[in-house]
Parts: structure tokens; C-alpha cells; sequence
């Protein structure tokens, strides 16, 4: 008699087949979204905004930046997401780990163009908050990171309530680390939401006053975090899967993936820190940048956002990424060669 053939046995398209017809809806509806815009208007018209705007357009042009937004190398975005997603080794987990920062992050934003509304945003133009959100995200990116890391510090410490994860230790190098609940990104993305740049001007002072009523407000920050979203999803993806390039085995994936999360977490948290510390201490430095040529904000110039993303996710993330990848392909020839001998 012919065993039956087991769940996790079905072929890739079968077992994603709603995963894959919810992405090619949303990717239709965006593909869409770009041609109605840009059928009827430049690029300078959605960077600039005129201010006789109906609400389908207001929200319409929200959602559109927040895809540019996520596509874009942010600060606020990409180190987040790459650190969560490379954790988790798998396409739907890499997805569900963008999902859950973006809608930290889009809670946040409808709040912002809520405030934007009654006109309270203005603390955005008296105070720069870029140096003290940066240290916050950077602390809580290293507690994440020495969580993961299982570092003997923090142990003890209640944050282990609130992560709610469980110990693993299929590696071969049999270092116990944790895999932390995606939830934890949730409270990152409204941490980094509090970040200010050229797209949160725009949403803020632009299209949010433009709204029939204050009951509208929320919809503008609502789409705008849709939008990016949308690429959070994508990219978180895109980063999971990276360590597939070299054909590791599930729990070298595993374990290759949580090491480079808490890594990430960690040393890019720290990197965070130390930024947003020099400046507070010293503001110009954050309005220093070289000129790209690029109109689309995030391209548009290199700065301190610019090298916070090359550093956390090109450096340390990827960094991390090939070191593990190189351990593990070590370890295999080292095991292999001692089975031959």
C-alpha cells in the first residue's frame, strides 16, 4: 500500500496559491494606481502637491508615495525590516515580519496626519526629533538583538514575557538562541514612525490639511503606510530567502538566519545610538548631504540616513549574512571530510 503523501510535501505554488493571489492583486492595483497618476500628471506632481485636491486624489497620491517610501532605502524602513525577515528564513515569514513593522508604522502615520489636520505637527518645525528617535531605535533594536544572541544579560529580564518565543538549538554549533515573536517589530514601527523626512512633510502639511474633516485625517497616514507596506511585504520576502542562495539545509537556514538577525539587531542598534546621539549633541551634522541629482526624496542626496542604511543593512546585515553562510559551508566540508576519512 502507498504511503500517503504528507501537507509539506505539495508543491510551492500550491501550498502559497492565496499568498500568491493577494500579492498579484495588490501588485495590479499599485501597477494601476501609477498609471492613472502618471497618465494625467508628472512626477513633480505627486513630490509637490497642489492644494485643490479632492479626497480620492489626496489618498490616491498618499498611497503612491508610501509605495516610493518603501522602495527607497529609508532609515526608518529598511534596517528594521531586513533584520526581521532574514530571521526567519522562509517567504511567508519574511513577509509576515514587513507586515508587522508596517503596521506599527502605519498606525503611527495615520496618528501623525491626524495631528497634521489640527495643525499641532508644527513641533516638527521647531524641533528636529531625528537624533532622539534614532537612539530609541537603536536601544530597542540592541534589546532585541542581545535577545536573540541569548545574551546572558538579559536573561532574567522581563522582556522575555514580551517576547514570547522559545529556546532553539538545531544549529550545529548547538548555540541557544531565541526566535522572537514578529509582534516585537509592531512596537518598532511605531517607534520609527516618529521619524520625519520629505515624504512625512508632504502627507503632513500638504495633503492632510486637504481633507473634508477630521474623521478623513487618519485615511491620509493610513494609505501612505499601505503603500510602503506594500514593499515591506515584498522586501522582507526578498531578504528572508537570502540565505537560500547558497542551498543551506533548513536548520542552517535557521540558524544562519537568527545569527545574522541578532547581529543585525544588536550592532545595527548600537550604530543607531551612537548616530542619533552625535546628533543631538551635534545638529548640523544631520542636515549635511551631497547632492544626488535624483528628484525622488531618498535618492535625492547622501547623508546620515543614507549611511545608517549602507551601514546596518549593506555592512552589518549582509555582512553577518556571508559571514554565517561561510561558517556553515566550513562546518559541512570540515564534517564531510571527517566521514571520508
Amino acid at each position: 500500500m502507498m504511503p500517503r503523501p504528507r501537507p509539506h510535501s505539495m508543491g510551492v505554488l500550491e501550498q502559497n496559491k492565496y499568498l500568491i493571489a493577494a500579492v498579484s492583486a495588490v501588485v495590479v492595483a499599485t501597477a494601476l494606481a501609477f498609471y492613472y497618476i502618471f497618465s494625467l500628471h508628472s512626477l513633480s506632481y505627486l513630490l509637490n502637491p497642489p492644494d485643490d485636491l479632492t479626497l480620492y486624489s489626496v489618498l490616491l497620491i498618499a498611497f503612491i508615495l508610501g509605495i516610493f517610501h518603501g522602495v527607497t532605502p529609508d532609515e526608518h524602513t529598511w534596517p528594521i525590516t531586513f533584520s526581521y525577515a532574514v530571521g526567519s528564513y522562509s517567504t511567508r515569514k519574511g513577509m509576515k515580519a514587513g507586515f508587522a513593522f508596517s503596521l506599527g508604522f502605519t498606525l503611527q502615520r495615520a496618528f501623525l496626519t491626524t495631528i497634521g489636520f489640527l495643525g499641532l505637527a508644527a513641533i516638527y518645525t521647531r524641533y528636529n526629533l531625528d537624533g532622539p528617535v534614532y537612539v530609541l531605535v537603536g536601544i530597542a533594536m540592541a534589546v532585541v538583538g542581545m535577545y536573540v544572541l541569548n545574551k546572558k544579560a538579559l536573561l532574567h529580564i522581563p522582556f522575555d514575557a514580551l517576547f514570547r518565543s522559545e529556546h532553539h538549538t538545531s544549529s550545529p554549533e548547538r548555540m541557544p538562541m531565541h526566535d522572537v515573536n514578529p509582534n516585537v517589530a509592531v512596537v518598532h514601527g511605531l517607534i520609527a514612525g516618529f521619524g520625519f523626512g520629505a515624504y512625512s512633510t508632504i502627507i503632513v502639511f500638504i495633503l492632510a490639511p486637504q481633507v473634508p474633516s477630521l474623521i478623513y485625517a487618519p485615511l491620509v497616514g493610513l494609505m501612505f503606510g499601505l503603500g510602503t507596506m506594500v514593499m515591506q511585504i515584498i522586501f522582507g520576502a526578498a531578504f528572508a530567502n537570502l540565505a537560500r542562495l547558497k542551498r543551506l539545509s533548513e536548520s542552517q537556514m535557521k540558524h544562519v538566519g537568527g545569527k545574522t538577525a541578532g547581529r543585525t539587531l544588536l550592532y545595527g542598534g548600537i550604530a543607531f545610538a551612537v548616530i542619533g546621539a552625535l546628533v543631538i549633541a551635534f545638529p548640523a551634522i544631520d542636515s549635511f548631504a551631497i547632492a544626488t541629482g535624483n528628484p525622488i526624496p531618498n535618492l535625492s542626496s547622501i547623508g546620515v540616513a543614507t549611511i545608517l542604511v549602507l551601514v546596518v543593512v549593506g555592512v552589518i546585515g549582509i555582512g553577518s549574512l556571508m559571514l554565517g553562510i561561510r561558517e556553515m559551508l566550513r562546518m559541512g566540508s570540515v564534517t564531510t571530510n571527517a566521514k571520508a576519512g
